[in-house]
């Protein structure tokens, strides 16, 4: 018998039983990490982030929302620039694909975030953003000085109060509220995310000054002219005028009408509040080229990878913000510099360099969780349908990095507006 097919399969074996019995001694989830990942130790986590109380899938359910899901994206969900998706490119753009996406944004959104929360927390951090990163910095400290940034630019302190635009399970939030003080409230479209994200507020003794609730960014409570989605109950709260300041970080790429959204977002500031935020964007100034087949291809998996009807541009940003009645004061690429010598790219993490604390973000690392994954939804300890939400973070990982390496798309397009 060959050795290797045998040391695989005994592999396997020993890593289900360990599962099984980390499974069955109840690992659980805790915020004592801050912005480091709140799963502990790479098997042990699996499980964690694989079969945990909190989450609102059933075991049956994930294989039907990772299809609900594919079926926006034409099936597409795993493809990326360079297995595929190039001979196929613009067929996501076209106005009909992106106008499906945009109108069933919330099934999307949901559906993507029910599937990929634990994924990111277990793989990078609990906040579900890049950032601009200096020589000599960590990872952990570059996410951090990208929040502090937005708290400096905006004014937060104590007495302050602020907005968290789509706060995901509110590491940022955290984070930020630690920093500077003030009170902050989130809003997120899933339910799963303020389950978790409120749990860990009350871990860390911050449930008086940071809180999330679910909601619609593009119907914020007191809206007017718009339809909630199913489960969604504000109460009959009106967040007209509540706000000193608000922030987006890397969430309203996820909108279908960024006017809509900031506008939204504007009648909820208080006259000349402020509004800043971290935008993804493709970059034409920079050489994206919507005729170029690999470069709308990379465009594409980057979409089908992150819930995203479509990328904007720069100047659709700005445009969007000015139309809902901010007067911009400011906007650029904060990762301009990101080859520069000075700098480590926002993309290096997922690109092979590799440290103790960040394997798991790494190339090698994806392919021991995707791996791990394959073992525990074949050994039934993970729901069908997991290993379809792996490969599609894989497949998306690589059309990151090669936006960045060519300098096309990025993550952090830096904006500040004042409301009029």
């Amino acid at each position: 018998m060959d050795a290797a097919p045998a040391l695989a399969t005994a592999g396997v074996a020993l890593t289900g039983a360990w599962m099984l019995y980390a499974k069955k001694k109840g690992v659980t989830r805790d915020a004592s990490g801050g912005t480091g990942a709140a799963f502990d130790g790479q098997i042990s986590a699996g499980v964690n982030m694989l079969s945990n109380a909190d989450s609102v899938l059933s075991r049956d359910g994930v294989e039907g929302s990772i299809n609900a899901y594919a079926e926006l994206f034409g099936g597409k969900t795993g493809k990326h620039s360079l297995n595929g998706l190039e001979g196929e490119a613009g067929e996501l753009t076209s106005a009909e694909s992106v106008k499906k996406r945009q109108e069933g944004y919330r099934t999307m959104v949901n559906n993507f975030y029910d599937l990929v929360t634990d994924f990111y927390e277990y793989g990078w951090c609990q906040s579900f953003h890049f950032a601009p990163r200096y020589q000599g910095e960590t990872f952990l400290e570059s996410i951090k000085r990208a929040e502090y940034h937005l708290c400096s630019r905006l004014g937060m302190k104590p007495g302050v109060k602020a907005l968290d635009v789509g706060c995901g399970v509110g590491g940022p939030m955290r984070n930020m509220a630690i920093f500077s003080g003030a009170t902050i409230e989130g809003i997120t479209i899933n339910e799963y995310q303020v389950t978790v994200g409120n749990k860990y507020c009350a871990q860390q003794g911050l449930g008086e000054i940071s809180h999330l609730t679910r909601g619609d960014f593009q119907n914020l409570p007191g809206f007017k002219n718009g339809q909630l989605w199913e489960g969604i109950d504000y109460q009959g709260q009106d967040w007209t005028g509540r706000f000193d300041v608000a922030y987006e970080i890397e969430a309203t790429c996820h909108s279908p009408d960024k006017t809509r959204c900031y506008s939204e977002v504007a009648r909820c500031l208080k006259p000349g509040g402020l509004f800043a935020g971290y935008e993804w964007v493709v970059l034409p100034e920079r050489g994206y080229d919507a005729k170029n087949a690999r470069h709308v291809a990379i465009k594409e998996g980057i979409e089908i990878g992150n819930g995203l009807p479509t990328l904007a541009t720069p100047a659709q940003v700005v445009e969007a913000l000015e139309a809902a009645g901010f007067e911009v004061l400011e906007h650029y690429d904060a990762n301009r510099n990101v080859h520069a010598k000075t700098e480590v790219p926002w993309y290096d993490t997922l690109d092979g360099k590799m440290t103790l604390s960040g394997f798991r973000m790494t190339r090698l690392g994806r392919s021991c969780t995707h791996a791990m994954v394959t073992a525990l939804e074949t050994l039934r300890i993970a729901p069908k349908g997991t290993t379809h939400v792996s490969a599609m973070l894989n497949a998306t990982a690589i059309d990151l990095v090669e936006g960045g390496k060519e300098e096309i798309f990025t993550p952090s397009y830096f904006f500040i507006a004042r409301k009029k």
